[in-house]
């Protein structure tokens, strides 16, 4: 079963209209092994972290992009 933290960076990214290859892009991971860890097939130690991270990061380029 999928954590909540994956739960709330899926809603994230529906919210800000970010895909899973963009924010696998920004991880520097394979988008089938993001899909693994966002339906809770895979459980690494730090992975909310950094998936946050990345996903904050997504979203401060695009609030930029609007603001230019």
């Amino acid at each position: 079963m999928p954590a909540q933290w994956t739960a709330d960076i899926v809603g994230k990214m529906h919210l800000h209209g970010i895909t899973a290859i963009e924010l696998s892009n920004q991880l520097g991971y394979n988008p089938k092994y993001v899909s693994a860890v966002l339906n809770g097939r895979r459980e690494p130690k730090g992975a909310e972290e950094r998936f946050r991270k990345a996903l904050d990061e997504l979203i401060s380029k695009d609030n930029t992009k609007d603001v230019q």
